[in-house]
């Protein structure tokens, strides 16, 4: 059985990241799809938020082989802690690669584990993270660029912020 670990912020889980996720799910046994907890970084979302986003996301598009989890560790332990052979990354655009070309060689130095890249769907390769955070902070309408239930949980977070 192959599994393949899917890692991120996914600070919130997007159309894109989604996208992804479920195109793994279809080529790999199990997939892992792991939030990156990083002490440096302060994210709008817990990682118990963001887990339960992706989880609540899945399950309504009826995804089953996905295992959603977290780190605050190398990603390459994590992998060999559950026995993945291969990162798996989408690339939106050109900027993408570069990025994760690096991570792709240190991780597999320190590991063995591959990573194999796959295309983000030309009609979300604009979405990201940030850029949906951005919308909403400025009252944009962020459907479509994620799930339902996350676009309530972000919005309610961007009233948050404002007070």
């Amino acid at each position: 059985m192959t599994i393949a670990v899917c890692p991120g912020s996914f600070d919130p889980v997007t159309a894109g990241h989604l996208d992804v996720i479920e195109r793994c799910a279809k080529l790999f046994a199990q997939v892992h799809v792991v939030v990156a907890v990083n002490a440096a970084k302060e994210p709008m979302f817990s990682e118990s938020e963001r887990r339960k986003m992706i989880e609540s996301a899945l399950d309504a598009d009826g995804v089953e082989n996905v295992v959603v989890s977290s780190t605050d560790g190398l990603i390459t332990e994590y992998c060999t802690r559950v026995g993945a052979s291969v990162i798996v990354k989408g690339l939106r655009q050109n900027g993408d690669y570069e990025a994760e070309l690096g991570m792709a060689l240190v991780n597999r130095q320190l590991s063995g584990v591959e990573t194999l890249f796959i295309p983000a769907d030309p009609i979300r390769e604009h979405i990201s993270s940030s850029i949906v955070k951005d919308v909403a902070r400025h009252g944009g309408d962020i459907t479509g660029m994620v799930p339902a239930s996350v676009c309530d949980a972000l919005i309610q977070a961007v009233t948050e912020e404002k007070k």
